[in-house]
């Protein structure tokens, strides 16, 4: 001991250290207690938020039975790639086209991909597979070495050259000419709990400049996945071109992140046509129904043809809105190969009170006519999952039953593919080791108060050239949807309340045998395109059609199918 300090000082200061240690240490207790009764507070509020939902939901429609499936997990990459097959009967996607009616109690499990689709694996994942072939480029940058068949080429696979002309597009919306006027959503829809919105008026305000016929062309931004899945059939690879009509068919998902305004909801012969030739299409939409609300579509690729009908069905839960789809999608290919799938739940959340999101979830299925079909599942968003949006997956072979690769990512970022049967792996096998890049998002930043994309900031645009060949029932000709894109937010309110006074007749139209112009109902309820649109705007014979935005609203009472 040091000569000057006495035995009483050294007690003293190691009563003041144990003392500072003890209090340390109490320090920390009191914060594990914290951290343990909010993870018990959040748990409770997601009882409590599933709780709130099923008190209005009438239990005979089955609505709590997909409420309470999402808090069963597997942390077992395995168990849940064996746990169904793409022949496996589900309840989500059945419908009156044709499709099965299915059930399959599994569908509510997913595994915790937290180990898998962390966002630094996605990044590496990415970055490894930045060279793989089938890499997805952005139709909307100017970087042309990037062309799919330039990466084939890397290859060794000769193609023939995909290339697309460039075409000038807008990449943004008018300056507002007024202020917004913000409107309490609650007030609205109080007194809508449980009923179809479709019925329910809501001011311009929750409307984005958009409606639901160009949205529908908002799933063929990725349309290049549809090219590369061609070229892929003509080399004889049907797995990686099934491979790709999945990544597809996630990717029209995607541009739906941070979208909190819904699209203008089209009048009953509405239509919209796109005509791409930088993407190498031509897209054409039409309301054909008005209760229930249809649209059907039809797009002709190069080498390609997809189709559509969608009967879209919205609940108002009183903190959410549930949209159910009721349709079929159909992609067939010059070789006759046909693939069909429906859409999943879709269920915006915190519409009352908190950051408005939106969230995707159920099974879809891909059903091949030839060698391959697959299963994905949508996982359901908790409020606290930490790793969201999350969509798995397998490739089976329709003749043995086989697993052949495994699909996993995110709807809303990138989605990779894996070889084989994981279930037939070594125990603690990481997939993402492995995992090959199919399709990454376009990471465009927008300055647009809607969050549009790029594309979709395109869909609206009418070019002075544009304008003369347009029949007048084209939703771009729309004046409420116009002037809302213009910011002129009056002008677009009385405009819609117009245009809805003029809707009211619809449903009288139709019931006296209206029908639509460029679209067929078959025996089984499904729309087919007839065919004459384009060849009519070439002539520009649009003396049939009504000026539909016009006043009074001058509809024929039938029209005649060809």
């Amino acid at each position: 001991m040091q000569e000057g300090i006495s035995e009483t000082i050294v007690k003293d200061c190691e009563s003041i250290v144990i003392g500072e240690f003890a209090e340390m240490h109490n320090q920390l207790k009191t914060i594990q207690l914290k951290h343990i009764l909010l993870l018990d507070t959040l748990r409770r509020l997601e009882t409590e938020k599933i709780e709130l939902e099923t008190t209005v939901v009438d239990e005979t429609k089955g609505r709590d039975s997909c409420c309470g499936q999402g808090n069963r997990r597997f942390s077992d990459f395995y168990s849940v790639m064996s746990e169904g097959s793409a022949s496996d009967s589900d309840g989500d996607n059945g419908s009156r086209y044709g499709v099965d009616v299915e059930t399959d109690d599994e569908d509510g499990i997913f595994f915790d991909t937290n180990d898998f689709l962390s966002a630094e694996s996605l990044r590496s994942a990415s970055y490894r597979s930045r060279d793989n072939p089938m890499y997805a480029y952005s139709p909307w940058t100017n970087e042309k070495e990037t062309s799919f068949s330039g990466h084939l080429r890397e290859v060794g696979i000769d193609v023939n050259a995909i290339e697309f002309p460039y075409i000038n597009r807008r990449d943004n919306l008018p300056e507002p000419k007024e202020k917004e006027k913000p409107v309490g959503l609650w007030s609205i829809i109080k007194d809508n709990i449980g009923k179809d919105l479709s019925g329910v008026c809501l001011p311009v305000y929750f409307n984005e400049p958009l409606s639901s016929l160009q949205k529908c062309f908002e799933d063929l931004e990725y349309s290049n996945l549809v090219d590369g899945a061609l070229e892929w059939g003509k080399q004889g690879n049907d797995l990686m071109r099934i491979l790709n009509v999945a990544a597809f068919a996630v990717s029209g998902y995607a541009s739906t992140e941070g979208r909190q305004c819904k699209p203008f909801n089209p009048l009953l012969g509405e239509t919209y046509e796109a005509d791409y030739p930088d993407k190498g299409l031509r897209f054409f939409s039409e309301k054909v129904s008005h209760h229930p609300m249809v649209v059907a579509c039809h797009c002709e690729g190069r080498g390609w043809n997809f189709w559509a009908d969608s009967n879209l069905k919205g609940k108002f839960w009183g903190r959410s809105i549930q949209l159910d789809p009721v349709g079929v999608l159909t992609l067939q290919f010059e070789d006759g190969e046909t693939f069909q799938w429906s859409k999943v739940t879709t269920s915006i959340y915190n519409i009352i009170i908190g950051k408005i999101y939106c969230d995707h979830y159920g099974t879809m299925r891909i059903k091949g006519s030839g060698t391959y079909s697959c299963k994905l599942k949508f996982k359901e968003q908790s409020i606290i999952d930490r790793n969201p949006h999350q969509v798995h997956g397998f490739v089976q072979d329709n003749r043995t039953g086989e697993k052949v690769a495994v699909l996993l990512g995110k709807w809303d970022e990138a989605m990779y593919y894996v070889m084989g049967d994981p279930s037939t792996k070594p125990k603690g096998y990481d997939p993402m080791t492995e995992a090959v890049l199919l399709w990454e998002r376009d990471k465009s930043v927008t300055k647009t108060r809607y969050n549009l994309t790029p594309f979709a900031i395109s869909l609206n645009e009418l070019t002075p050239g544009l304008r003369d060949k347009l029949p007048p029932t084209d939703s771009r000709l729309r004046p409420d949807q116009r002037h809302l894109e213009n910011g002129e937010y009056e002008l677009a309110n009385a405009e819609k309340l117009r245009l809805e006074q003029l809707q009211r007749q619809a449903r009288k139209l139709q019931d006296r045998g209206w029908q639509p112009r460029w679209f067929r109902k078959d025996e089984e309820g499904c729309y087919s395109y007839k065919g004459g649109y384009w060849e009519a705007r070439e002539k520009h014979n649009w003396e049939e059609i009504p000026d539909i935005f016009g006043q009074p609203c001058d509809f024929p009472a039938c029209v005649s199918e060809e």
